[in-house]
């Protein structure tokens, strides 16, 4: 290829092309994680003009420039572009922002961004016309509203562009390059069904047990109930992840494996997150209140509960394994609710006992990866590597407790006027022992990289001690 003149200036423009995300998104996630009340100033804000709220909000907040989803080849490409000719930064951000990028890549030998004016469109096509000239420049973009811009440039140079806008820039410019294609709709399905979490959706299988406990699951309103309660709890959890990883974005990029999650690595946009999450949510909402009042209130309080989780309580150093704990009952109390039963000292007990050691369990599984790792603390928590003892005596004794109470409640009244032969569920209690050693002997070589209820749904080992724990359930009915 011909070299490039080195008089031309190549202008590069920020969200969408030099990074895989939106700063002004990117931004507002920032300011609502760090004072959600501002939520209600940002329609006055826009009131008074794009610009204005820019400003407002680059006022309140400050993006890591070091950690932005960057596309990495294009990078380099214009990295060695810097030696031939001048490379300027070009962007609809507000200038905190754009300095903030220059100064960390290092390479701009200017900045053009949004100050009094919204640099977008036909006003970054003048501005650029009227310092370079009519075709005096070279510019790579993104989007449509990079098309008038393209008009007006020498060359364009597209960068993650979809067909219809790469289709625009060649009908409008000449195009010299083109970098990272948009991804097609198999790879976006795919992106939202990570970043939905499906996966997850095993740990709501947990509002079956109240009914499965009480001998009803298999009653035809019952089932009903619970299914629809699953589905709901399904609904609920997945938007609820989407504003996770939304409010997450700093620190799951600091993090080996979250920094490919499709929010935090660019796949997915973050406004379509912002709407996805609470359509979910409000779907959820709505089958809860089909199914009765109780289930409502206790999926509101899941809600509440895993937001409070989610932006203050799990940086907190065992209050956030507390509401874990929390969080995995509320599935249990919400089938009971969804079936119309009562929740028994024995099975409340089991839960808090039990649930407490998963959470402990998937701390300890984090730090020891950490620790394998070389690493000091968890990005985003509130433990170091050396707080692994305490986490493992505290974890193992709450599983060990769970076990203990269903030891006794097999001796208990309750347990005998439930079972016919309930001396068969103490097979239970060596299988739960057995369970409990392997879960935690699995985390300690740091073989656990999922939570521990996903990670019994995919191991083996773990499904044949279920699958033994359900015969002997039965054989005691």
């Amino acid at each position: 290829m011909a070299s490039t003149p080195t008089y031309v200036p190549l202008c590069i423009d920020l969200d969408g092309t030099l990074i895989r995300s939106d700063t002004l998104f990117e931004s507002v996630l920032q300011l609502l994680k760090r004072a959600p009340w501002l939520a209600f100033s940002l329609p006055f804000w826009l009131l008074a003009g794009k610009a204005q709220l820019k400003a407002r909000i680059a006022e309140r907040t400050e993006l890591p420039a070091a950690t932005l989803p960057y596309r990495e080849d294009f990078v380099a490409w214009a990295r060695d572009q810097a030696h031939l000719r001048p490379v300027i930064l070009v962007t609809a951000a507000h200038r905190r922002i754009a300095d903030a990028v220059a100064r960390h890549l290092g390479f701009f030998s200017e900045v053009l961004a949004t100050d009094e004016v919204n640099l977008k469109a036909e006003r970054k096509a003048d501005a650029l016309a009227q310092r370079f000239g009519e075709q005096g420049f070279d510019y790579a973009g993104n989007d449509r509203p990079d098309v008038p811009v393209w008009k007006r440039a020498r060359a364009a140079i597209v960068v993650g562009a979809t067909p219809a806008v790469a289709a625009a820039a060649h009908a409008n410019a000449t195009v010299e390059r083109e970098f990272d294609p948009a991804p097609g709709a198999v790879a976006r399905l795919r992106s939202w069904v990570r970043a939905l979490r499906l996966y997850q959706w095993i740990k709501n299988v947990l509002v079956f047990v109240a009914p499965a406990a009480g001998h009803t699951l298999f009653e035809v309103p019952t089932l009903q109930a619970t299914m629809l309660a699953y589905l709901a709890f399904g609904l609920a959890a997945s938007g609820v992840y989407l504003m996770n990883d939304l409010l997450d974005l700093s620190s799951d990029r600091r993090h080996p494996r979250k920094r490919r999650r499709p929010f935090a690595s660019g796949a997915l946009p973050l406004a379509a997150g912002l709407v996805v999450s609470p359509a979910l949510v409000g779907v959820a909402l709505l089958l809860a209140a089909a199914i009765n009042l109780r289930f409502l209130l206790v999926l509101l309080a899941y809600l509440v509960c895993t937001t409070a989780y989610s932006m203050w309580l799990k940086r907190r150093t065992f209050i956030d394994v507390a509401m874990l704990a929390t969080l995995y009952t509320l599935r249990v109390a919400a089938g009971a609710a969804a079936a119309g039963l009562g929740l028994s000292f024995w099975l409340l007990a089991v839960c808090a006992y039990g649930f407490l050691g998963l959470a402990l369990l998937k701390r300890y599984a984090e730090l020891r990866t950490m620790e394998t790792e070389g690493r000091v603390d968890v990005a985003g928590r509130g433990y170091v590597t050396s707080d692994v003892p305490v986490v493992l005596a505290l974890g193992v004794g709450a599983s060990l407790l769970a076990t203990l109470v269903t030891a006794l409640y097999i001796e208990s009244y309750a347990g005998m006027a439930l079972y016919s032969r309930p001396e068969m569920l103490w097979i239970l209690v060596g299988l739960m022992l057995l369970g409990v050693g392997r879960l935690w002997l699995k985390a300690g070589r740091g073989q656990m990289h999922d939570d521990p209820i996903v990670f019994v749904a995919r191991d083996r080992w773990s499904l044949a001690l279920v699958g033994c724990a359900a015969v002997a359930v039965l054989a005691a009915i």
